[in-house]
């Protein structure tokens, strides 16, 4: 019993190398970035690239209030997107699952489609996402706002290389998010946006429970195991860019910054950190509050909960 109950341990101190080789690798990074920013050529690099592309003459300024709105959501869904999602790929058997009779495009020979409950609240949420994600799209080319997420420029590149040196060397590019990002920024922001979300959004229809007839024409180009070894590295990925975009948020002027996405205002109030941790603590009251028998009842508006 005690070799069992030392296994998880022995797990643990078998994978405890990676921090020092993370550590050793980070100071590698920083202090090559500094060495790098010492050469001649690299200083007159980033005089010449200073880490951001000017934008045009009409370029909005600011964040609007439907923007604001359209991030917090997002950031809400997408939170327990991630989370559902983890718990669908790591439950080997549900304990509850959710049955409705399919209907248009989703067919399955008149037979009910029978999907566990974290996958019910998985796809539920997808569907709020995508229709939230559409929204966004409209307003972001209706109002101009396009611009300061998408690359018209080919100094973008050079400048992202500039700002990337710059982040790396911990003398981080001057932040003025309210006026225009920085090109790196710029460029992740258009991945997300327009790469990610999309294949995210392509690759989870591929994998949804009743379209695999609708699917099966296009199998031999977009087969459903593809589908599968994609979607969860886009996972991983969109955590990860969401721990780094808070982590810099927080470090490059975290007041000023959480006032330009939660307060509409460019200044160094407490507004937007009072309405960011209100945003934070319905996260985490959805985050407790969302138990299975709150899935099962609201589950239950929308088709037929049973046990196993």
């Amino acid at each position: 019993m005690s070799q069992t109950a030392s296994t998880p341990g022995r797990r643990w101190i078998r994978l405890a190398w990676i921090i020092p080789v993370v550590l050793v690798g980070a100071a590698i990074i920083v202090f090559g970035a500094q060495w790098l920013r010492s050469l001649d050529g690299v200083k007159a690099f980033l005089t010449t690239y200073p880490g951001h592309s000017a934008l045009p003459s009409w370029a909005p300024v600011g964040f609007p209030a439907w923007l604001q709105w359209q991030h917090g959501l997002s950031a809400f869904l997408m939170l327990f997107i991630l989370r559902t999602g983890w718990l669908v790929r790591t439950t080997r058997r549900p304990d509850a699952f959710f049955t409705r009779r399919n209907t248009g495009l989703i067919r399955t020979k008149g037979q009910p489609i029978r999907i566990g409950l974290q996958l019910w609240f998985h796809l539920t949420l997808d569907a709020l996402w995508v229709l939230n994600g559409l929204v966004f799209y409209v307003l972001i080319f209706s109002t101009g706002q396009w611009v300061r997420i998408v690359p018209t420029r080919w100094d973008t590149i050079p400048n992202a290389i500039s700002a990337a040196l710059q982040y790396a060397s911990l003398n981080w590019p001057t932040e003025d998010g309210w006026v225009n990002y920085n090109a790196l920024q710029l460029l992740s922001y258009f991945a997300v946006v327009f790469l990610m979300a999309p294949l995210a959004i392509l690759t989870g229809l591929r994998m949804t429970p009743g379209l695999a007839g609708w699917w099966r024409r296009f199998d031999r180009v977009y087969p459903l195991p593809v589908a599968r070894k994609v979607h969860f590295p886009l996972a991983v990925l969109f955590a990860a860019f969401i721990v780094v975009h808070v982590f810099l948020v927080l470090a490059t002027g975290a007041l000023r910054n959480l006032n330009h996405m939660y307060a509409g205002r460019d200044d160094q109030s407490w507004i937007g950190f009072i309405v960011f941790a209100a945003f934070l603590a319905v996260c985490v009251a959805g985050w407790f509050a969302l138990r299975p028998v709150v899935l099962r009842l609201l589950a239950g508006t929308m088709g037929t909960v049973g046990r196993r």
